[in-house]
Parts: structure tokens; C-alpha cells; sequence
């Protein structure tokens, strides 16, 4: 059946984040008299949530009480700077008033907070294209459980068949494979090694890509596209 509704991954996927994540991160280290880390290293902290983003940058001389204190800051930090270098990857906005316009549903599910999550993509002017947007923080577990994905499946009372995760991430491609939808990847973003651990059904190099493809498939199946 044709892609009716996408759930997108942010980090990585929809936005290039990691130069603003990598220098809160560090202000966090400097705040706690550590030397900062290589943004490279912060990088491939990233996917799992804030929590577990700072309990790696920490490292392992710090109490849950201390680690807490530090997320605390972090996400201060990071709310005051999360727009400070941060972008859409080149074609996203594009494509993504394409598939709007073509009839395709959107959505984010994100190990991010959520709230966060929702100000970025409001800050950089996409958020109106996206249906629902859920962060790390809106369920009692993160992906790569499936309930985000099973939650938002029905309240857009959409089959499974007709759903697409997208992400750049193995952290993505098992949350779609517990949920038992199909799963694309990119190769632009975070954490595209990962990809050749865990291979998605469809590997794609840009949005546009991505765009095309569900479009067309669209068409060809016979589904309104304008």
C-alpha cells in the first residue's frame, strides 16, 4: 500500500543539531570544572535521550543525585542555545510542504524532549507540517520501544501497512521493527554506521529523495496527490 503517514526522527534526520547539543554538552563539563570533550565524541552520545547523553559526557565519578543536576543544567542551557547554529538539512523544508500538499500525514517521534523538540521545529518554521510531536519524555519508554510509534499509529488510525519511519539511526530502524512498520534511513545524518548494523528497508542520501519516492509511489498506486 501507499506511505500515508511519517514518522520522523529529528536529531539527525530533519534538523543538524549537533554543534549546539556538543557546546551545552560542554558548558555542562565546564560548569563541573571538567575539560570539554571532542564534538565528534558528543556526537555519538546522542540518540538516546538527554538523560543518557549527559550520563555519558559525565562519565562514571558522578552520583544519579550529581548526573540529575547536571541533565538539569544541560537542559537550560540547551533551551537557551538550541537555535544557535541549528538547521534544517538541506530539501527538508521542501519536501516537507511536498508531502503535506501531496496528502501524506507527518509526524515526530523524538528521544528528545518534547517540548524542545516542538520549539525547534516552530523556530525553524516547520512545525505546522507535522500532525503530532512526541519527544523522550512523552511515554514511559523511549525508543526504540514501540509505544510512541503504537500511540501514534492510532491516533491517526492509521494501518501499520500504510506507515514510514524515517531516521538516521539503529536507534530507528528497531524502533520501526518492533513496531512492525516499514523503516528508511539516511545517510546524512548522526549516526549513518549504524545503518550497516541494523539496514533499514530503503536508504536514502537527501529528503528530496525520500519525497519523490513516496510521491511517486503514491501516484502509481492511485492515492490523491496534488
Amino acid at each position: 500500500m501507499a506511505v500515508n503517514f511519517i514518522i520522523f526522527d529529528l536529531d539527525g534526520t530533519l534538523v543538524d543539531s549537533k554543534l549546539d547539543l556538543a557546546q551545552s554538552v560542554n558548558a555542562t563539563r565546564q560548569h563541573y570544572g571538567l575539560p570539554s570533550l571532542e564534538n565528534e565524541l558528543v556526537y555519538s552520545y546522542v540518540g538516546n535521550g538527554a538523560p543518557m547523553l549527559i550520563r555519558k559526557a559525565m562519565g562514571t565519578d558522578y552520583s544519579e543525585a550529581e548526573i540529575q543536576r547536571a541533565l538539569e543544567y544541560f537542559l537550560v542551557h540547551y533551551r537557551d542555545h538550541m537555535l544557535d547554529n541549528t538547521a534544517l538539512y538541506p530539501a527538508v523544508k521542501e519536501s516537507l510542504e511536498r508531502l503535506t500538499a501531496g496528502g501524506v500525514r507527518l509526524s515526530v517521534l523524538t528521544n528528545k524532549p518534547v517540548h524542545i523538540s516542538r520549539d525547534i521545529l516552530a523556530g525553524l518554521g516547520v512545525g505546522s507540517h507535522f500532525f503530532r510531536v512526541y519527544g523522550g519524555n512523552s511515554f514511559e519508554r523511549k525508543k526504540p520501544d514501540p509505544m510512541g510509534v503504537n500511540v501514534l499509529l492510532a491516533e491517526a488510525g492509521v494501518p501499520k501497512e500504510e506507515a514510514l519511519m524515517v531516521g538516521d539511526s539503529a536507534v530507528d530502524v528497531l524502533t520501526a521493527r518492533n513496531a512492525d512498520v516499514a523503516v528508511c534511513g539516511v545517510t546524512y545524518g548522526f549516526q549513518p554506521e549504524s545503518l550497516a548494523a541494523e539496514i533499514p528497508d530503503i536508504l536514502v542520501e537527501s529528503m528530496d529523495q525520500l519525497a519523490d519516492m513516496v510521491i511517486a509511489d503514491r501516484r502509481a498506486k492511485g492515492e490523491k496527490t496534488s
